[in-house]
């Protein structure tokens, strides 16, 4: 199933994708993409109901999973951008925090903050969680998976690295966090490091990366996020970022305003953003 948001920000309703590409109305079927809708009753009950039977929904397209309660990311998942970026393999994941107020739709404007001189982009494979767990073992962590989307981990180079502290600060900022255009629900993705994903600024292809080169899989990482903090429905983990961000370019290129990202990963839908400033 691909599950949506639509509706203008703060009022969007719950919707499914029908086979002809139409965004169908479940608000008389959950609340919304969000918490118990995720678990595994939830997207059971969805799977139950005939789209065709649903009214079309038009609009904006919303972030696909509403009330995140955790935005989690891993950083220096791929060894080729953990090199581009001069910075030494982790030996454990790296995991970082995005505030959820960083959210947006996939085709949003993103904007760069006031103070900005380094806004970068990050094209991600992102893990919703449907099924709470803390402990969690590896070979079960795929039970704790609703789906999976595509993230724009958006980056203030210079506020995450040279203005001290924690990454949350570079990652954070108001639209960061693009999501969707879908959470394409697990069983339609059956190897998750089989992916490729891309990012273009202005039609110029700057990353062109598969998941297959993470240095820790989807498994590893839900089973190792676990181990310091329980996962509920609805959280997301952005699993990290493969070459051709602009820090790694030589020399770097970074956002300016008025440009056009556009990304996607494979069978998780594209994004369209154009970038404007606070």
């Amino acid at each position: 199933m691909k599950l949506l948001r639509i509706g203008e920000p703060g009022a969007e309703r719950p919707a499914i994708l029908d086979g002809a590409g139409k965004a169908r109305d479940l608000s008389g079927i959950v609340a919304d993409i969000a918490g118990e809708a995720l678990t595994p009753d939830g997207l059971s009950r969805i799977r139950a109901v005939d789209p065709a039977d649903l009214p079309i929904l038009d609009g904006r397209i919303g972030p696909c999973v509403g009330r995140i309660g955790k935005f989690l990311c891993i950083g220096l998942n791929y060894a080729d951008h953990a090199a581009e970026s001069g910075m030494v393999l982790p030996k454990e994941p790296i995991i970082f925090g995005k505030a959820t107020s960083a959210v947006c739709g996939p085709n949003d404007t993103v904007l760069i903050p006031r103070g900005s001189e380094k806004c970068d982009w990050e094209v991600e494979l992102g893990v919703v969680i449907g099924k709470g767990g803390v402990y969690i073992e590896k070979d079960a962590a795929f039970d704790h998976v609703a789906g999976y989307c595509v993230v724009n981990d958006v980056s203030e180079r210079a506020f995450q690295a040279e203005r001290s502290g924690q990454w949350i600060k570079g990652k954070s900022a108001d639209t960061f966090g693009p999501i969707g255009p879908w959470l394409v629900t697990k069983d339609e993705v059956p190897d998750p490091q089989n992916l490729k994903l891309w990012l273009e600024i202005d039609g110029h292809r700057f990353q062109d990366g598969t998941t297959a080169t993470m240095v820790f899989g989807v498994a590893h990482l839900v089973h190792y996020v676990s181990q310091f903090m329980s996962l509920q429905p609805g959280d997301v983990i952005a699993t990290g970022t493969p070459p051709g961000v602009g820090l790694g370019r030589k020399p770097p290129v970074f956002l300016k305003g008025g440009e056009t990202m556009r990304l996607g990963v494979d069978g998780l839908g594209e994004q369209t953003q154009t970038v404007g400033r606070a």
